[in-house]
């Protein structure tokens, strides 16, 4: 895709990579283009739906593209990602996923098992997570101007409005406990090792999962949740660094506590990358007040898709607006938001 914008304030007059990562450039690209001409009350929540109040009701909507490359990867392909992403963005908002949209870019060429399958996986999902596909639209361009597939969807889900504050996480205060639903890393890892190019053949699986019926677990057993993000571009460090700059509170985590398999850590070494920036598809982060941390722990360790969970960190009074990292030979670093693309087509 040749996109250029001449015009775009600060270093790069043209779209990088790097744009694409959920990082700092990303955040440039937001605040600097979208959120300057789309300027409203409810895109300026920089929430991962948007909560909007209808007559009767509250919803949360949400749309999300995907451009992973290879279609297919161990754990998943872009059809069920395509749902788990859209589910767990209305979910990790405090709303019941509902409908789904779905609309495919084709290049001319590709095979039609190949989009069958897709398509079929799409249903699985769908199904599993309790959502319905209800609408979409296909468009097909010539060879060479699409990579096989995109695919875009869309997603409504019903909001009570006691949890509307979920989002925002306008409640967290210093002592509350930061909770992940198990081991980071494995998505983005299971993609690159699936790429020919790298000749590489790790036994990683992508976590992508539905997480909307482990977080219904957690919110019926606490109405005090603080905040959910999942963890997709970026990883852990950018909604850590997020929520700390977005707050003016203290994040520290502490390395020892982050589940991270020995087979992604061991391919991360091998390729250079940090597993707390390597995306997930299927890892919530919760904020929970203190009294309740270990309580909700054990919900999530009592669902198929949070067995591995664990306590991780905590929200401080020191270093506010920053999100620290207690290492595990002593020491402290500032986890920040990705300067560049770790990895590019990951999603």
């Amino acid at each position: 895709m040749d996109f250029k914008i001449t015009n775009m304030p600060g270093k790069h007059p043209n779209i990088l990579l790097g744009h694409g990562s959920g990082g700092q450039l990303t955040h440039e690209l937001i605040d600097e283009l979208f959120l300057k001409y789309f300027d409203n009350d409810v895109l300026n929540m920089g929430t991962d739906s948007a909560l909007l109040d209808i007559p009767g009701s509250s919803l949360a909507f949400t749309t999300d593209a995907f451009v992973v490359d290879p279609l297919f990867f161990p754990g998943g392909d872009i059809g069920k990602l395509s749902v788990c992403g859209t589910v767990n963005d209305i979910a990790v908002s405090g709303a019941k996923p509902l409908y789904l949209s779905a609309s495919f870019i084709i290049e001319e060429g590709l095979d039609y098992t190949i989009l069958k399958n897709v398509v079929k996986s799409m249903a699985a999902e769908a199904k599993n997570a309790g959502v319905r596909i209800v609408t979409g639209d296909t468009k097909v361009v010539e060879k060479g101007k699409c990579d096989k597939l995109f695919i875009t969807t869309s997603g409504i889900g019903i909001l009570n409005k006691k949890h509307r504050h979920i989002s925002s996480g306008n409640t967290i205060v210093p002592g509350d406990k930061i909770i992940i639903n198990g081991s980071i890393g494995d998505h983005g890892m299971s993609v690159m090792s699936a790429r020919n190019e790298l000749e590489l053949r790790a036994d990683i699986c992508s976590d992508s999962a539905s997480l909307n019926d482990l977080i219904r677990h957690c919110m019926d057993a606490s109405g005090h949740i603080r905040f959910m993000r999942d963890a997709t571009r970026g990883g852990l460090a950018t909604v850590v660094s997020e929520l700390a700059k977005s707050h003016y509170l203290g994040v520290q985590l502490e390395e020892t506590m982050i589940p991270v398999t020995d087979k992604v850590r061991g391919l991360c070494e091998l390729l250079g990358f940090d597993p707390l920036y390597v995306a997930n598809e299927g890892k919530v982060i919760m904020v929970v007040p203190e009294n309740e941390a270990m309580m909700l722990l054990k919900t999530m360790q009592d669902h198929p898709l949070g067995k591995t969970s664990a306590i991780i960190g905590e929200i401080v009074t020191e270093h506010p607006g920053n999100a620290w990292l207690l290492t595990r030979i002593g020491g402290r670093r500032v986890i920040d938001l990705m300067a560049g693309e770790q990895l590019p087509r990951i999603c």
